[in-house]
């Protein structure tokens, strides 16, 4: 009998949020044999998908840093993926790798796209796990390390805020402030959130926006004044920060997510000219362009895990492709702490063509 491979294809543009069951649909299709395989191709069966907040500017169809997902096409993503069948040099049968092979059971996919399990996985401690490979040593990792070392540059003795603290790369962002001897705030949607920030990462403030007195307590936090804010939200809170942005300030612009879904766009208004009268740098990355540098921040990272100087938290949903609507809704409601990961296979399960 045929092996079957269910993937999440993109069904219709949202105009705001992602609709279960409307704008992907799920499609079992005849999965790939290693001999549909081509030199320098392997055939992997994924073992757990990386849910990111970028995944929804990549539904909208606008110039970005890539193109957009296409109608009937199988929605792009991150996964950890364990190898069938090689005809590359670059992994083996039965090797854990982490490849774009988008959210599906079985794929083939190009050497060039493929990248093994990185040396500090092993080096973390003795604490390093497959998981890691999207989270702390995968994209999330590098977008924390490069926009927190690269643009927020922290120092000992400045205040750093960090919007959506208690996410996969603010949570990290955050850290890496903290070992600079920075003085760190995050805000975070709930009250367990901002118990895991303080209590186990150890930030010096953790703040709920959705508590009624926010904003009052947003301003006593920072009574020097912020010097940089990584912004994973947007929206309000970045208008709050330039209300109390110190002079010559770094503003880390990572993402927006308070903004993805919404169908009338709202940035900062108030405050936006204190970005003149204050001198505040505000700088968008995009991770890619770090790339080449990937390996020294994957080192750095895996010596502090070692150290015990960063931890990471991770929220897996099992159930495979056919709980990627699940996925979809905690991402934008704050479901998750951490890094959040659909389980496609425990990678303790035997493979198999």
């Amino acid at each position: 009998m045929t092996r079957q491979s269910l993937q999440l294809e993109l069904a219709e543009r949202p105009t705001g949020e992602i609709v279960p069951g409307k704008t992907f649909r799920q499609r079992q299709v005849a999965a790939p044999t290693e001999a549909d395989l081509r030199d320098g191709q392997l055939l992997l069966e994924c073992l757990y998908v990386s849910f990111d907040p970028a995944m929804r500017g990549w539904l909208d169809d606008r110039r970005s840093y890539v193109p957009p997902v296409q109608i009937g096409e199988v929605m792009r993503a991150l996964t950890v993926s364990r190898v069938l069948a090689s005809r590359s040099a670059k992994a083996r049968a039965g090797d854990v790798v982490t490849a774009p092979m988008g959210i599906r059971e079985v794929g083939v996919v190009a050497e060039d796209q493929v990248e093994p399990a990185p040396a500090a996985l092993q080096q973390a401690g003795g604490g390093g796990k497959v998981t890691d490979m999207l989270g702390v040593f995968g994209l999330t990792g590098m977008t924390a390390y490069f926009g927190m070392t690269r643009i927020g540059e922290p120092k000992a003795g400045d205040t750093v805020v960090v919007s959506a603290a208690a996410g996969a790369t603010g949570s990290v962002a955050a850290q890496i402030a903290k070992i600079a001897g920075a003085r760190v705030i995050g805000t975070a949607g709930s009250d367990e959130k901002c118990r895991w920030l303080k209590e186990e990462l150890g930030l010096d403030v953790a703040l709920n926006y959705k508590d009624p007195d926010f904003k009052a307590k947003f301003k006593e936090a920072t009574p020097n004044f912020i010097d940089v804010f990584f912004d994973n939200v947007g929206g309000e809170q970045l208008d709050m920060a330039l209300g109390r942005a110190n002079t010559y300030a770094r503003f880390v612009m990572c993402g927006g997510i308070s903004q993805y879904n919404a169908e009338s766009k709202s940035g900062p208004t108030r405050n936006f000219f204190n970005v003149i009268t204050q001198r505040i740098k505000m700088q968008g990355f995009i991770v890619f362009d770090y790339a080449k540098e990937y390996p020294v921040a994957i080192a750095q990272i895996g010596q502090w895990l070692g150290e015990g100087k960063l931890k990471r938290k991770e929220t897996i949903i099992k159930g495979g492709i056919a709980s990627s609507d699940e996925a979809f809704k905690q991402l934008f409601t704050g479901g998750n702490m951490g890094k959040l990961l659909v389980e496609v296979k425990n990678p303790e399960e035997v493979s198999r063509l």
